[in-house]
Order: C-alpha cells, then structure tokens, then sequence
C-alpha cells in the first residue's frame, strides 16, 4: 500500500521559531504533568498486520513536553533529519503505551493543546517496537523508527485517534516548514472509543 504522508506540527510555536534557526539555550525538559492521566480503547487495524485485527490500548500519560524542550526537539530534525530526532527523543520517558499482550513502550514525546470546543489534541512520539530481523538484517522498515499517536478528545476525555505503527519524521522546508509524518506502506489504524479512565 502506498505511503501515506500527515502534515502535522508537535507544537506551533516551535514550528513558528525554526525558520529563525535560533539555537537552543536550554538542555531539553519537560512538564510534570500535575496528574496523571490513563486513557483506553480500541486499535482497529485497517491494512497490513494489522489489517482486520481489534486490541485494546492503554496511554499512560506522565508528563508532556515543555515549549523548550519542543522547540529543541524541532530545530533538531529541521536541521540533523529523523537521525538526530531520534537521538534527542531516546531515553524519554513520559509514561506509556501499550497495546494487547505487547510490552509497554515509553513515550519519548507528548503534545497536548487545546482545540476550539474546549477539548484536547494529544500528540505522541516514541521508539517503535523492531523485531530481529529488522534489526538483523537492516531492512528499509528501520527508516520509520517511530510510533506516532494522535488523540481528540472533548472536555469529558472521550474521543478518538489515529495510529501509525511505523512513522518517518521529516521536516519539509518547501511547504511552509511542516512537520511530515509518513507511514511505512500500513494504512493508520484507528483508535475508538477513547476514554480518560484516570486522573489521578
């Protein structure tokens, strides 16, 4: 199946900051979040593995990205590509996400803004789930490192989302400096049912 691309943007402010090119003059942070808060619902695969296939999910958000840290994080791709995102996302740890029987993965990157009807857009970014022979054999899958999410949920936390198992980040300086989002050849799955079950 064809690759498909989403524009999208981790925060627009530091989308605005990048064309500026202005260095980064704090080492990358992020927000506690004041209470954290656990979502689920339902992947429903549309294409490929998981083409046909419904498993429940699990977002354990701890913690979302400060303007900083998001700033640095996008002049990183604008000017290292995928490679030096990569790099600078490894090791964050802002809570979880975990889908069926598979182990948790740590989020690397979370987005949180507010939409018009008072609800959320949350975005998500964290190192893909690579089996060995990827890894192995360096197969042109391991050029979509990453695993991006995307929820819209409305004031009560319910709502729904999108998944892209295997995601390239790029930034594309010749369409008004967006932040590309591509799928390795898998339609994105959907999310449903999404519902805030915890905010502690």
């Amino acid at each position: 199946m064809r690759s498909i691309i989403i524009r999208t943007c981790f925060v627009f402010i530091a989308v605005v900051c990048v064309p500026a090119m202005m260095p980064a003059v704090c080492s990358a942070s992020f927000n506690t979040a004041q209470s954290k808060e656990v979502y689920t619902g339902t992947v429903l695969g549309v294409g490929g593995p998981l083409g046909g296939v419904s498993r429940p999910f699990t977002l354990s958000i701890d913690g979302v990205n400060s303007t900083v840290d998001a700033n640095r994080a996008v002049t990183m791709l604008a000017e290292g590509g995928q490679d030096a995102l990569l790099k600078e996302l490894h090791g964050k740890r802002l809570g979880y996400f975990s889908m069926g029987a598979q182990l948790g993965r740590d989020l690397n990157f979370v987005q949180e803004t507010p939409t018009a009807d008072g609800g959320r857009r949350i975005v998500v970014l964290f190192e893909r789930w690579m089996n060995t022979f990827e890894i192995r054999y360096g197969t042109r899958s391991e050029d979509y490192p990453f695993t991006y999410v995307e929820l819209t949920v409305d004031r009560n936390g319910k709502g729904q989302g999108t998944l892209i198992p295997a995601a390239r980040i790029t930034f594309d300086k010749k369409h008004g400096n967006q932040i590309d989002v591509e799928n390795f050849g898998i339609y994105p799955a959907q999310l449903a049912g999404v519902e805030l079950r915890n905010k502690s």
